[in-house]
């Protein structure tokens, strides 16, 4: 039989190649934080892992600012470690600032990855609830024996003529008290009955009310 071909994708041999020197780099930074043991191993899958999440998150086209969010938490995670073993951090002598960083990248690398992987996502329309399509079969002709003749619509009965409005309101009692001391002060000063337009100047009401007030005077 004859061998089959085997191509090599130059792209992903240089994935795999940096995958590797940085899961080594986060391998040796946590090492150094104190993280001994699988611990160290551990960090490095974490991180790789929250990458891919975040790369799944924006391939889907589904909430892409989380993923840009989480990916970049992810990518400096790996570049931090990339850079901090590169000879510029003392690896005997790890700084208190970076050990916290170290200890508490667990809690934000679970964060991410559940919130990627259990993110809302836009709800599927569900088909038992989806609205029937129109029917597209035409309605049987119908002949003019199967029309019945509209029948005439009964009479409604003669509505009562509107009620006429009520009468006006008397002049309150307490007015027409006040407009009699007023014109008993006129009569008393000038010996003269006083005025509609006299007694409406006084009480500084419309025309209509002072004539109505004048009538109860007399």
């Amino acid at each position: 039989m004859r061998a089959l071909p085997v191509r090599v994708d130059a792209v992903l041999v240089q994935a795999v190649i940096a995958a590797a020197l940085s899961f080594a780099h986060l391998h040796d930074l946590a090492l150094a934080a104190g993280q001994d043991g699988w611990k160290a191993w551990a960090y490095p899958v974490s991180v790789d892992l929250l990458l891919v999440a975040a790369w799944r998150r924006l391939r889907s086209g589904e909430a892409k600012t989380a993923g840009w969010c989480w990916f970049l938490v992810a990518l400096t995670a790996s570049l931090g470690a990339n850079v901090a073993t590169a000879g510029l951090l003392d690896l005997e002598n790890v700084p208190a600032w970076l050990r916290i960083l170290v200890a508490g990248w667990p809690a934000v690398a679970f964060l991410g990855g559940t919130l990627l992987a259990h993110g809302a996502t836009n709800p599927s329309a569900d088909p038992a609830t989806a609205p029937e399509p129109p029917s597209t079969a035409q309605a049987p002709d119908l002949t003019a024996t199967d029309v019945e003749p509209p029948t005439a619509a009964p009479e409604l009965p003669a509505t009562a003529p509107e009620s006429a409005p009520p009468p006006a309101s008397p002049v309150p009692p307490a007015l027409v008290t006040l407009a009699r001391k007023v014109a008993d002060e006129h009569r008393a000063r000038t010996g003269t009955d006083i005025d509609t337009s006299t007694l409406r100047a006084r009480l500084g009401v419309p025309m209509p009310l002072a004539e109505a007030i004048t009538a109860q005077l007399t």
